[in-house]
Parts: structure tokens; sequence; C-alpha cells
């Protein structure tokens, strides 16, 4: 049998040597005796922030304060003790409105909780009371007693005003993280977003600033530091960030939330009317707009003499109303006229544009309430 080299005898004895748990170092040359220089390195001076840098650092420093971490509550019983307990249920975002303590956020932040607690910037706590919420438009309104020095308001924009393109900044807790600020720009206007109840929440603000489970109910800002939306939803299969965020843009949010805080909900302005299904004016070959199938007694629309459309006895259609416009806005179905006629307050007067049997006409109306 041929004996091993010397060369080979020598990478079998490391090889055993590994295996038998001798360290590596004690194989490599040992450099003791040597003792180089170990200074830390020198810190390059960096020169001062640029313009933009900057201004995302005041914008967060000045809205922080502003910006609350929600925590709902739900009730709990012992099934041996029978005692009730509240244990954690969900996190969310929400933001200051005034100085009296009352808070906004999405609806869907709060709606399957029992109770909410509310912290501050500073980590200070507090139990908050629902004041109001229109799950319509995905908004809710809490209060909590909180001293006045401590209640920073956020300042309001306008989202009218808004431009594709220009730079927005989220804060939030996204995942429970405390007080995350992402960037990002305008990616689109007026996209239309589905709420927790299935309406159309219209003129929706698309951003790619980053908003991740927890953001719901936190400020989209302007480079200015003001409100322009209310992070409300994500578009993504998995859940977290894919780019494509959206909001309520301000002007709606600004209001809606008056009306929650003067009466708890929003009372939506009525006409009395009952639609007819929208297959109903593909089948007549009628335009787009509300067909009248039924007009309460006594309401603004009965006032106004607004006729519906019925059965003849010999089975033929009498023609009736479709509403085409209020104050000529175009409405071009049921969902788009309840959202013109939330724009309006009970008692306020409005045009209606409607076409009976290829006639148009317009009728003065006084909105009664929904209720």
């Amino acid at each position: 049998m041929k004996l091993p080299t010397a060369p080979a005898s020598q990478a079998a004895l490391l090889a055993l040597a590994l295996l038998a748990g001798v360290g590596l170092s004690a194989c490599w040359p040992n450099t003791a005796q040597s003792k180089p220089q170990a200074e830390p390195r020198a810190v390059q001076p960096r020169g001062p922030l640029d313009a933009g840098e900057q201004n995302n650092i005041n914008v967060f420093k000045k809205v922080s304060p502003s910006v609350v971490h929600i925590t709902t509550l739900a009730l709990s019983r012992d099934l041996f003790s029978m005692n009730i307990t509240q244990q954690p249920r969900g996190t969310g975002t929400g933001f200051i409105w005034d100085d009296a303590g009352h808070v906004v956020t999405n609806f869907h932040v709060i709606q399957d909780g029992d109770a909410a607690t509310v912290t501050l910037s500073d980590q200070s706590s507090y139990p908050a009371k629902l004041v109001g919420s229109f799950p319509d438009r995905d908004l809710a309104v809490l209060r909590i007693e909180a001293p006045k020095e401590k209640l920073a308001a956020i300042a309001i924009g306008s989202s009218r005003e808004l431009q594709v393109g220009q730079a927005v900044y989220a804060i939030g807790n996204p995942f429970g993280l405390d007080q995350t600020l992402t960037l990002g720009i305008v990616s689109a206007l007026n996209r239309e977003i589905e709420s927790v109840t299935r309406r159309t929440i219209r003129g929706a603000i698309q951003t790619d600033a980053a908003i991740n489970p927890g953001n719901s109910g936190g400020p989209l800002l302007d480079s200015a530091g003001r409100l322009i939306g209310v992070n409300t939803s994500i578009y993504s299969p998995s859940g977290a960030s894919a780019g494509i965020g959206f909001a309520i843009p301000v002007d709606e949010v600004n209001r809606i939330v008056p009306r929650l805080i003067r009466d708890g909900r929003l009372i939506r302005p009525a006409l009395g009317i009952t639609a007819a299904p929208e297959n109903v004016n593909q089948a007549l070959k009628l335009p787009k707009g509300v067909a009248l199938l039924r007009v309460s007694p006594g309401s603004p629309a009965a006032q106004a003499g607004l006729q519906v459309f019925a059965r003849g006895r010999d089975g033929s259609v009498i023609a009736g109303d479709v509403i085409t416009a209020i104050n000529d806005e175009p409405v071009r179905d049921l969902d788009e006229m309840l959202s013109l006629l939330e724009r309006r307050q009970v008692g306020e007067r409005v045009t209606l544009s409607l076409w009976n049997a290829g006639k148009t006409r317009k009728q003065a109306v006084q909105l009664g309430s929904a209720d």
C-alpha cells in the first residue's frame, strides 16, 4: 500500500484537528508579537443637510405632536371567574382635530372594538369616547379628556389644489411601531375606493408613500405640513405597502367631521324617493340618472310634483321622472346622487334636472331629512 506524501499527511492531520474541536485560529501564524496601530477612523464632515432633507425633518417635528396612536379594546369574559376584562383588539392611527380633545381616525380602526385608548406623542394615554362616525366615508371622531396644552391641533390644508407629482408625507404607527414618517408623491387624483359599507368614496388621493397596517386613520400631509387627506387603505395582495395607498381627501373630511361633532352622526338630506334598479334604465333605454319608482307622501319630492314610473292597465310603462343632475352636477346613479346630497344641509334648496319621456325640465326642491 502506498503511503501518503508529507503534504497530504499534513492536510489529513489538519482535518482531524478541526473535527476534534481545535479552532481554526490555532492554525494561523501568531501575530501577537506585532502591534499595529488600531485607532478609530476619522469622521468625514458631512456638510449641511439639503433643503429637501431639512424640510422632511421640519414637517415631522411640526406635525408629530398632532399624531396619536389608537388601541382598540374588546370586552372578554373569563369562563371560570365570569370576570369581564378589556383585551387589546387592534391598533391604528389618528390625529388631533382641535383643543377640545377631538381625534379623527378611520371608522374601520374602531369598528370592532368596545372601547379605545389614545396615546399622545409624549406617551401619555387617555380613554376615548366615540363622538360620531360615518362608515360610508370610513371616518370616526373620538374625544379624550386631556390638558389643552397637550392637544396640538393639526393644520388643515386643501385637497382641491393638489397636483399629481407634488410631495406628500404620511405619519402613523405601522405594525404598532410608534411615530413613523414615510415620504412619497401624489400618484393620482380622483380615484374611487370602496368603504366598509360598500359605498363608493370618490375623489380619493392615490400616493406611493408607504402605508402599512397601523397607518390607517393617520394624516397625509403636504410639504407645508398641512393635512390633505386621511390614510385609509392600501392596494396589496399581501396586506403590506406595495406603492399604492389611498387617502380620503381633506375637503371631504373638513365637511363631515364638524357635523359628526355637532350631531354625533351625519344627517343626510333627502328627497323622499325610492330609486328604480339600475337595470331599469337599460331596459327602458333611459338616460343615465335615477329613475323614480316611488315618492313618499308629504316628502320634498311629492311637494315638488315629481312623477314616478308606473304600469298602465294594459301593462305598458307610464313614463316617470329621471333625475339627471343636482345643481347642474351630473347624476349617473343612486350612489352619486347620495354623494351630492351629502354635501348639502337639511332645509337647503337645490335644483333638479329631470328627464321625462324625452323632455327635460328643472325643478327647485327644498331638502328634507333622511330621518
